[in-house]
């Protein structure tokens, strides 16, 4: 590349409008400096520190870039995913932005680097149409999204309160199930429901442990996200956020699944009244393109003693327990898991050792799962995942 070229480039880079907050990522500081170095010594420390930069994407420059211009929350998508009209100002920046991007995609170490070849660090770039790429995302914005739900499809709160990619998420699919078809089919067909703009409800999730209740929400998160579905995981402590993180998604075009795992209050917890408002529908708590799933191992959420029934002191006991007792009957669908049958356990046995390779008579692959399950306690899908792999 010719030392106008790398001037011309870089004027181009300093002069980022739309994409602005682009440059304060990854590899983009050193990169200007890059540009407009002329010792080739500083040439090679600078082509380092962007190599270095792009450590997280595996080397890949056009990956880090796709990533950085498709997650960017700028005025033109926001307005797009709002069905608002970009002004004509607004659309050029952006076309010039994009057409700088595709430019940039096509760098290779040697035209930011000439000399130093046997000892100049690498990177890896293929020349990306970036002017094409954000076209098709502003036309779908409702299914790729933007910002951080542009590159992740499940989420969840940090301790700040910030909604933030998990860093490993479950990839479990639909067909890694045996089983409780009706089930997944009731969670499936109440979500695309979401999706397809008609009445969706917030639903519960309830019965034996290890059946496959957290499972099944993320199986049908993970089938759902190319339809523009994203799923949040909140903590039960972290329910008293539950009304920011409805506002923070309030009006985009994506639908989300705010899951709630392992869910049971106190009849104390400051975290039952939050929730209940949520559910009822109050406009403080809610966002029209979400839904609430939770899970629990009871159907009444709120635990109670014997104690409570038999209170005293207060008036009105009656009202007090329908209210404890009502939290689950909020939720417009609740749909129980119960733990296999012996038949059910078996064939869930069968089919995950056939799909792990494993060589065994089936009479004495079915001896030895029911021993592991006497040995458990109880059968269940989890027992049966856990007895497969203690036999590999």
């Amino acid at each position: 590349m010719e030392r106008k070229e790398r001037k011309l480039l870089a004027a181009r880079l300093r002069g980022l409008s739309l994409f602005r907050g682009v440059l304060e990522t990854g590899p983009f500081a050193a990169l200007c400096d890059l540009l407009e170095a002329e010792d080739p010594l500083n040439q090679l420390a600078l082509l380092g520190e962007v190599c270095s930069g792009l450590t997280p994407w595996e080397g890949d420059f056009c990956r880090f870039l796709r990533e950085k211009v498709f997650e960017d929350e700028n005025p033109v998508i926001k307005a797009k995913a709002a069905g608002k009209t970009v002004s004509e100002a607004l659309e050029a920046n952006c076309r010039k932005d994009l057409y700088l991007f595709s430019m940039l995609s096509a760098l290779k170490p040697e035209d930011l680097c000439p000399e130093y070849e046997d000892i100049r660090p690498v990177f890896v770039s293929e020349p990306v149409d970036f002017a094409a790429e954000y076209e098709d995302r502003l036309a779908n914005v409702a299914k790729h999204g933007y910002g951080i739900f542009a590159g992740a499809g499940m989420l969840r709160l940090d301790d700040a309160g910030n909604i933030v990619p998990v860093e490993s998420p479950d990839a479990i699919t639909l067909d890694s199930f045996i089983g409780y078809e009706y089930e997944r089919g009731r969670v499936l067909s109440n979500t695309k429901a979401l999706l397809e703009g008609r009445p969706a409800a917030n639903m519960l999730l309830y019965g034996d442990a290890g059946t496959g209740k957290s499972s099944t929400i993320k199986a049908v998160a993970n089938a759902l996200r190319p339809e523009g579905l994203r799923l949040i995981e909140l903590r039960k402590d972290q329910l008293l956020r539950l009304s920011s993180v409805m506002g923070r998604i309030a009006g985009n075009p994506l639908k989300f699944i705010i899951f709630i795992d392992d869910l049971s209050f106190n009849k104390n917890d400051s975290d039952f009244s939050m929730l209940k408002a949520a559910l009822e529908g109050s406009a403080s708590v809610k966002a029209d393109n979400a839904v609430i799933y939770a899970t629990s191992n009871r159907r009444h959420i709120v635990k109670e003693s014997f104690s409570d029934r038999t209170a005293m002191d207060d008036v009105h006991i009656n009202d007090t327990m329908q209210e404890l007792m009502s939290l689950s009957d909020r939720f417009g669908e609740t749909v129980y898991f119960q733990k296999p049958n012996k038949q059910l356990y078996l064939q869930i046995v069968t089919d995950l050792a056939r799909k792990a390779g494993l060589d065994l008579p089936e009479s004495e692959l079915a001896e030895k799962a029911e021993a592991y399950a006497l040995r458990k306690g109880s059968r269940s899908a989890r027992a049966a995942e856990q007895f497969v792999d203690s036999l590999r």
